[in-house]
């Protein structure tokens, strides 16, 4: 409608801790149907925009957020609710043994009468409140049965249920594609774009550069806390981005050249690896070798490194290392034979978040930080402080903050460190840069090299296809939990690795051994 005011407007915001200001002075606009996507290096903002936006911080003094004209009253979500803004944060806040019926009408309720849930009445509702979003789930679906866009599509039709009294003007979206594989992306981007065209204003934010070009109208870039550019996408391309986002003088780095290796004995060898999932699953990886795992969610790539590890129970198979047996279900036995594992899920299997990031650290191998009862707290902070410095971790004076303040990435550069400083002789790592911005992706990459180069062999499982080509030296596809491909050489691409796992192509197709 020509003359509406902006969906959203932020006039000024800033947000200070102690001494330090974490946003400077930002300021944006986002029309109705606007898609509008925010990038930032991890700790650049980001997600302090996010929780003053929805309430949870208040901003400093002369700060100032508009939604459709009216002033947002800050410091409560309710306040935030009514004047239209909604939320889909990276914890969807879903409940796995629910359906998708009752997820849908948390916070909300059912349609009753008399006090009695008229279930048809509410399933057609869901049903409508779906499709408003391009999504076709069945609400008597239990939530733990779908795929991971479908999940997040759940999230997102809750978020922008109908509400007559406080109509949604504007949908903020935190990193929802961080951890969908290729095919689940294309179908919640289609879900977003659907929430556009009915003229809700769109706030997307992603550390995967190819999305701006795929779904967004304009961009902004976030750098320390400040607005570096606002732009039209057709205005920019993908290396000015990426400048922008790290700074003058930085480029990505081009994948190296990957030399034959020498054929040295396996330093990881599995054999007929089963998990229910999995089926008769065997590969090797010689020492220096870097190796990675593609497949759909529900191939077995999201189980298999587990299953290797010991934290997760496998039915059938065999894990050698350097020839040696080790023992089934018993992780501690694994780190004691030199294998150490990054798990997917931060929060709930690697991270301990209430503990400081300097315990986080030091807590798989707590020798060099003490002596027979007693902990030496300074060797622990001075060896932390190097590790921070290493991976780049920030705020570099965040040592003895409790890792739950962390931004995501971050975090994530903790726990990879954890392991590490362990010179593990295996190193398997799930989804080791999800949620991590494209400088410290880069940095991350490095340090596997670096690592790979002094012998340890590296398993990488991952559902970014642009990860896998430009790190491994080969890459195994699963399919239906047995190995459908191995690819290396000029097989190994991105195009080959997305053709693999989708089964477009039958080429180079190896039977599990």
């Amino acid at each position: 409608m020509t003359g509406a005011p902006p969906a959203l407007e932020i006039r000024g915001v800033s947000k200070t801790f102690a001494s330090t200001t974490v946003l400077d002075d930002f300021r944006l606009s986002i029309a109705p149907g606007e898609v509008h996507v925010l990038v930032g290096e991890n700790g650049s903002g980001k997600s302090t925009l996010i929780k003053v936006l929805s309430g949870y911080h208040e901003p400093d003094p002369g700060s100032e957020v508009l939604i459709a004209g009216s002033p947002l009253d800050f410091g409560a979500g309710e306040r935030s609710y009514r004047a239209g803004c909604r939320f889909v944060h990276q914890d969807l806040g879903l409940i796995g043994d629910a359906s998708v019926l009752d997820n849908l009408a948390l916070g909300a309720g059912y349609a009753t009468r008399l006090g009695t849930i008229r279930r048809r009445a509410a399933i057609r509702d869901a049903t409508e409140q779906l499709a408003r979003v391009g999504s076709a789930v069945d609400p008597r679906s239990l939530l733990r049965d779908l795929g991971a866009a479908e999940r997040t599509g759940v999230a997102v039709a809750r978020a922008m249920r109908p509400d007559p009294a406080h109509p949604a003007r504007v949908l903020v979206l935190d990193e929802p594609t961080a951890s969908l594989p290729a095919d689940d992306v294309d179908r919640l981007l289609e879900m977003i774009r659907a929430t556009a065209r009915a003229g809700v204003a769109i706030l997307f934010v992603t550390h995967h550069l190819d999305e701006v070009f795929r779904i967004a109208d304009r961009v902004t870039v976030l750098r320390d806390g400040r607005i570096v550019r606002t732009s039209a996408v057709g205005d920019i391309d993908r290396s000015r981005l990426v400048e922008l986002l790290v700074g003058d003088g930085w480029r990505e780095e081009e994948p190296p050249p990957v030399s034959e290796l020498d054929r040295a004995e396996p330093v990881l060898d599995v054999r007929g690896l089963g998990d229910g999932t999995l089926l008769d699953v065997s590969f090797e990886v010689a020492p220096g070798e870097i190796v990675g795992i593609a497949g759909l969610t529900g191939s077995g790539r999201e189980s298999i490194l587990g299953a290797v590890f010991g934290s997760s129970p496998r039915t059938a198979g065999e894990i050698l290392v350097a020839g040696t047996p080790v023992r089934h279900g018993r992780p501690h036995a694994s780190i004691t034979r030199g294998i150490a594992y990054l798990p997917p899920d931060r929060k709930s299997l690697s991270g301990l978040m209430t503990m400081t990031c300097r315990e986080n650290l030091t807590l798989a191998r707590l020798g060099s930080v003490s002596t027979p009862g007693w902990l030496h707290h300074r060797r622990e902070r001075r060896e932390t402080a190097t590790w921070f410095e290493r991976l780049d971790v920030r705020p570099r004076n965040g040592v003895d903050r409790p890792l739950s303040s962390l931004s995501g990435g971050n975090q994530q550069k903790v726990l990879l460190a954890k392991w590490m400083r362990l010179a593990p002789r295996i190193f398997l790592l799930d989804e080791p840069t999800q949620g991590v911005d494209i400088g410290a992706k880069a940095e991350v990459h490095r340090n596997l090299r670096d690592m790979a180069a002094t012998g340890a062999a590296v398993v990488i499982a991952s559902t970014d296809a642009e990860e896998l080509p430009a790190l491994c030296h080969r890459v195994i596809v699963l399919r239906a939990g047995r190995v459908s491909h191995v690819l290396t050489g000029s097989d190994l691409t991105i195009s080959g690795i997305k053709n693999a796992v989708l089964g477009a192509s039958a080429a180079h197709q190896k039977e599990s051994q």
